[in-house]
């Protein structure tokens, strides 16, 4: 393996890694939050690539992809928001609250999904990169807009991380991932701080969805394999801290760009697994997670 070579897969797993994070950050926060998975999250992401992509086909540039993407982070900020009191708020006292959280998150990407199918058809489509150009790194060419969504993408999670610790609503939140009977005891408004959970989930689902849909063609189930990813990422790397997850997603986007190199390319998601796997039969609570857990 040459430097270059090197080089260029140090640079595609960090921007992986970086894109694994902001997936798996929103999956992690409701996680540790409800107690359940998010079987929507995928769709989510579809969603909001394709709300960008409808807002840059009327504006052009580097100034339309800003405006699809803060749109699509709006809106699905809304949307998450709205899904609590739908999917999860009339189930909240049921003893099955998992299982029934299953099955409505799974309905909700089911209808997500056709929704989309509805209103943009199944032909792939694209957002336009709002950056063009290499820049030399180590030797080789590296493309400007994969570092624009490497940075773009940790700025959000730095973001989220101080809203979580800096401020009174993230500190809310962190006291019901905690103890939810306590924080209601407390007075907390606790139905409105999981709808915020939900909708915060949404919104780093969304930006995840723009980046991708500039990466790469979006169909409506675009959502599958970004879910796949994040939930290896959530178990690999635990959720008892925040800062779990991101660690664990740079790890998966480099060993994903190292064995896509020596391996055969569908042997990546084998070799992921195998990893996840493992983790699980060591260390059950994920490689940086402890048995108590919190934001």
């Amino acid at each position: 393996m040459t430097l270059e070579t090197f080089a260029f897969l140090l640079a595609s797993g960090l921007v992986l890694g970086g894109l694994y994070a902001l997936m798996a950050s929103g999956l992690a926060v409701v996680w540790t939050t409800l107690g359940v998975f998010n079987f929507a999250h995928g769709a989510m992401i579809a969603l909001g690539a394709y709300i960008a992509w409808q807002v840059t086909q009327y504006t052009t540039g580097g100034a339309g992809f800003l405006l699809g993407a803060g749109v699509s982070v709006a809106i699905m900020f809304c949307l998450g928001f709205a899904m609590h009191y739908v999917l999860v708020k009339p189930f909240e006292l049921h003893a099955n609250l998992v299982l029934l959280a299953v099955i409505t998150t799974l309905a909700a990407a089911s209808i997500m999904e056709n929704a989309i199918l509805l209103s943009w058809g199944p032909r792939d489509k694209q957002i336009a990169p709002p950056f063009t150009g290499n820049i030399e790194f180590l030797g080789t060419a590296i493309g400007i807009h994969d570092f624009v969504i490497l940075a773009i993408a940790l700025a959000a999670l730095l973001a989220l991380a101080l809203f979580l610790r800096r401020t009174t609503a993230g500190r809310a939140l962190r006291a019901v991932a905690q103890n939810r009977e306590a924080a209601e005891l407390m007075g907390f408004n606790v139905s409105r701080l999981v709808a915020m959970t939900i909708g915060l989930s949404a919104a780093t689902a969304a930006l995840a969805g723009v980046f991708v849909g500039s990466l790469r063609f979006i169909s409506p189930t675009v959502g599958t394999d970004p879910l796949m990813k994040s939930l290896i990422v959530v178990i690999l790397g635990g959720v008892t801290r925040f800062t779990s997850p991101i660690y664990a997603a740079f790890i998966v986007g480099l060993a994903e760009a190292f064995s896509a190199y020596f391996l055969v390319l569908y042997w990546a998601p084998a070799v992921l697994f195998a990893m996840m796997i493992i983790v699980l039969l060591i260390k059950p609570e994920g490689l940086f997670g402890r048995r108590t857990r919190t934001l």
